[in-house]
């Protein structure tokens, strides 16, 4: 049964409730398309502005997804697309630059806890799947699938933890953070040191060396992080000034 706000309640937080209430009690499977904007306007005697917030807040509470263009469809929430949603919204808050960096910062947490349970506990099977990434890795320097294999090996490592909000979180910035990077003066090189920092976390994962693996990934994380901060400029009359 559909509900109608009322006159006095027909806030987004009202209509959003209504329509979640119906995507949960099967009105809407999910993958069904919600009605149109003007329909929900009728329906709940709301403005196109409050109706586009009620569909705003089902996007980030993952009950409704919307590609470009097209009407939002109903959905089911999921770790994913809930992140996704918020993942957005922080992103906007705090501007490129600072979220880029506060984003970097909970992937150094992230993933030197992941090398310290990893040196702790990674079985046979997860062992060969870092191997794996780790050789792949390799064949890649100086080639436009570096990037991708980098990420492959650091979310081989993130998920040996086996938390599935984790490896989420992982999925969804790193991939964006690695392709929002500034490019490098010279890309071979920068492969060859990212690979060989790898290979040396491999090997204390393999050898159980904790303190090892964890003090190779805080110190990969921050040299690539620093590595393409871009140097301040320099004014013309700095360049002028005599040295020595």
């Amino acid at each position: 049964m559909r509900a109608t706000a009322t006159p006095t309640r027909n806030t987004p937080d009202v209509i959003a409730e209504a329509l979640i209430a119906e995507i949960r009690g099967g009105v809407f499977a999910p993958a069904t398309p919600l009605p149109t904007e003007r329909e929900l306007c009728e329906r709940f005697a709301a403005s196109r502005p409050t109706v586009r917030e009620a569909l705003a807040q089902l996007q980030m509470r993952g009950y409704a997804e919307a590609g470009a263009g097209k009407r939002p469809r109903a959905a089911l929430p999921s770790i994913t697309s809930i992140l996704k949603g918020t993942g957005d919204h922080i992103r906007e808050i705090l501007g490129d630059t600072e979220s880029g960096a506060h984003l970097e910062q909970m992937r150094q947490f992230i993933e030197t806890g992941a090398a310290r349970e990893a040196a702790k506990r990674a079985d046979n099977a997860q062992l060969s799947k870092l191997q794996s990434a780790l050789e792949d890795n390799f064949a890649a320097i100086g080639t436009a699938c570096f990037a991708t294999t980098d990420i492959a090996f650091h979310r081989a490592l993130v998920a040996v933890v086996g938390n599935p909000v984790i490896l989420a979180l992982h999925d969804m910035f790193v991939s964006t953070m690695i392709a929002h990077r500034p490019p490098t003066d010279d890309a071979r090189r920068y492969d060859q040191i990212a690979y060989e920092e790898h290979r040396e976390l491999y090997q204390a994962i393999l050898n159980g060396e904790v303190l090892a693996a964890t003090d190779v990934m805080d110190r990969h994380l921050t040299r690539s992080y620093r590595a393409r901060l871009q140097v301040p400029k320099i004014t013309t009359a700095a360049k002028d000034q005599p040295t020595g």
